[in-house]
């Protein structure tokens, strides 16, 4: 602001329309809030984080209003922004049906277009009770105002400092709707425009808890114009082409058989395959890397999960104990006391045990342990999804026990083979988050000295990489900072898969030692390091990446040979047989169906080759490939097949056209 201005508002400092909002001095503002030249003020605009949440959240309060103009006695939940938009909770005697949805979204169309005015109002506790009395959830909220205890998305509604209600005006100032909110809003509802449109229907508990009513939730999404929300339901039709749960199905890779349970998956021989292929490239690559593979049971004593304190910090995420070594004497009275068994919810406290097992010296640091470990996690049957979220699954687990002054240069080591890794699985679009600690020292553990120098450490290891990098304070785990590495798939959405964590905490629980050079017992610094995250994840979302159309090395098929008549079975049963003596996984189909259908069933299978061969052929020793986009390409000596499709192979290439074979 200029010096010596007098006291103005958003409105008169900016003329640009695309401006919704402000930060003043840090804090997120209305428009019409009033500043002087002592503050600090920064435009928010539509298509920013910020902005976008903003038109989310008024959107929302566009339908808890057109809702309640439809069924005054419906009772407003909470309404907060989430990705890609926007929810509202309604408490109702009967659930929306698709019909209800419709007349919604007519009436809001009618509040978008009466241009309302949000207009804020701070009011005290007794104010809001009052104002708020037919509200029931609303009044449970105040009640627990700044409380942990608050509905997740309540910080939309009430929050530690005073409370707002944000009142809709019409254009002569009267009050036609109000609820309670923290804010910011847009200035009018006229700027939500016409890129929103109302999802889907779900029911929801209060405060997500099944004690507590259950609430019917209507979703939305909001984009600043049309064309942004067009492209948005496109990228959503895109992403149900490619939902893994449903090609794992047609593509016969997996399934989650009801007689197992809830979360627990099988794999089918094609989706075996594809596994076996990525546990196998994994595995020369670490050994390579300098990864020593080791291998531990699926259940442990309790002693070692209280010892490496996931029975008190995350027992809620564990299945419940087996009681195991009871023993009764011939009339059932107990002679012997069982103990309690967990099924492990991670692979860290018994890769310590394998470092613990004799001293250590700094000349066995960095030691380097990874295991294909399968963990169990006692996931809510509602959180379950395919493959991405499981009860039982394979993490590519890693620890690496090194020295404080090992820890920067192993850090950036394996950042490099991460990189490196995902890259040959066709993957190239990286970003990194450093997860750092907060000024409230009561939530962390261990000296300012170490927080520092890991954190340093971990920064410069991420700078170097050249990645945008994004720093988030009070994201770290008490003990220690982690870099998170995420990528886009190939319909731009961002997936959370590596992470490299530091830990000291783990050797000093266990008591972990090595002998260093001038003599002295010190402690090791842990390093976990989850490459995949998960097995079954991973392949999920490269399953979805790819549509299913995989590179030729992970196709569980990569070739089939189709004759074009039975008379030519036999020449083509030959190069079959010579590319499975080459290592290529290759079929020959010799069913009675016509070639067209052969070719239609083995296209919609994601077979990346076809080879196609008819009397030229025969007489030629050659072959045609047709390829994925449907092209075709004849003529192509054997030996020259063979290596095109072996080198195809070796290079991981991903083959769509001829010119990817070339």
């Amino acid at each position: 602001m200029p010096e010596n201005a007098q006291p103005t508002d958003g409105f008169a400092l900016f003329s640009d329309r695309s401006v919704v909002a402000m930060r003043v001095n840090g804090i997120l503002k209305d428009l019409a809030t009033t500043v002087t030249d002592t503050d600090e003020v920064e435009a928010v605009t539509i298509d920013s984080p910020d902005g976008l949440s903003i038109l989310r959240h008024s959107t929302a309060h566009v339908l808890a209003q057109a809702v309640q103009r439809i069924n005054p006695q419906a009772n407003l939940g909470i309404g907060p922004p989430i990705t890609d938009g926007f929810y509202y909770d309604f408490g109702v005697e009967s659930p929306f049906t698709p019909e209800d949805l419709k007349a919604i979204t007519k009436e809001m169309q009618r509040i978008v277009r009466e241009g309302q005015r949000f207009v804020r109002r701070v009011v005290s506790d007794d104010e809001a009770r009052v104002e708020l009395a037919d509200e029931p959830f609303k009044l449970e909220l105040i009640g627990l105002k700044g409380g942990k205890e608050a509905a997740e998305g309540a910080s939309v509604e009430v929050g530690e400092g005073e409370l707002t209600i944000y009142d809709n005006t019409t254009r002569d100032g009267e009050v036609v709707w109000k609820d309670l909110c923290r804010g910011p809003h847009l200035p009018n509802t006229r700027m939500i425009g016409n890129g929103w449109d109302l999802t889907r229907i779900a029911a929801a508990y209060w405060r997500g808890s099944e004690k507590n009513p259950q609430l019917q939730r209507i979703y939305g999404t909001a984009w600043p114009t049309k064309d942004e929300l067009r492209a948005y339901q496109h990228r959503l039709e895109e992403a149900a082409k490619r939902d893994h749960r449903r090609l794992g199905k047609e593509l016969d890779l997996f399934s989650f058989p009801e007689e197992i349970g809830s979360g627990l998956s099988v794999w089918h021989p094609r989706g075996g395959m594809i596994r076996g292929e990525m546990e196998q490239h994994a595995r020369k690559r670490h050994i390579e890397g300098g990864y020593t593979y080791v291998y531990t049971p699926h259940i442990s004593k309790e002693d070692l999960f209280l010892t490496s304190n996931h029975l008190v910090t995350y027992k809620d995420g564990m299945f419940p104990p087996i009681v195991m070594d009871e023993e009764r004497d011939d009339e059932g009275n107990i002679t012997k006391q069982g103990q309690d068994y967990y099924l492990k919810p991670m692979n860290c406290p018994m890769h310590i045990l394998i470092y613990k097992e004799r001293a250590r010296s700094y000349r066995d640091l960095p030691l380097r342990l990874a295991e294909n470990g399968t963990v169990y996690r006692n996931e809510l049957s509602g959180a379950l999804h395919g493959l991405t979220r499981v009860r039982g699954f394979t993490q590519d687990d890693s620890h690496l026990f090194v020295t404080p002054d090992q820890l920067e240069a192993e850090v950036a080591k394996v950042l490099e083979f991460i990189l490196s890794m995902l890259r040959d699985f066709g993957l190239t679009d990286f970003e990194l988050e450093l997860s750092m600690k907060d000024d409230e020292k009561s939530k962390w553990i261990g000296s300012d000295e170490f927080w520092e120098s890991s954190t340093d450490a971990l920064r410069r290891v991420a700078v170097a990489s050249g990645l945008k990098l994004t720093e988030v304070p009070g994201e770290a785990a008490f003990y220690g900072p982690k870099i998170d590495l995420k990528t886009r798939d190939a319909i731009g959405r961002t997936w959370q898969l590596s992470t490299v964590q530091v830990d000291p905490n783990l050797p000093e629980r266990f008591d972990l030692e090595f002998m260093d050079k001038d003599g002295q017992k010190k402690r090791p610094i842990m390093i976990h390091r989850a490459l995949f995250g998960s097995i079954e994840r991973f392949f999920a979302i490269l399953l979805e990446h790819y549509a299913g159309d995989f590179p030729v090395w992970l196709s569980p098929v990569q070739v089939v040979g189709i004759p074009v008549a039975d008379d030519f079975a036999d020449y083509l049963g030959d190069v079959i047989r010579t590319l499975r003596d080459s290592g290529v996984r290759a079929e020959l189909d010799a069913s009675d169906d016509r070639m067209q259908k052969k070719i239609r069933t083995h296209t919609t299978g994601k077979v990346p080759l076809l080879l196609i061969a008819g009397e030229k052929d025969r007489d030629a020793g050659t072959v045609s490939f047709r390829y994925r986009d449907g092209t075709q390409e004849n003529g192509v000596p054997i030996a020259d097949a063979v290596a095109r499709i072996r080198a195809a192979i070796d290079t991981h290439a991903l083959v769509q056209t001829a010119g990817d074979l070339a």
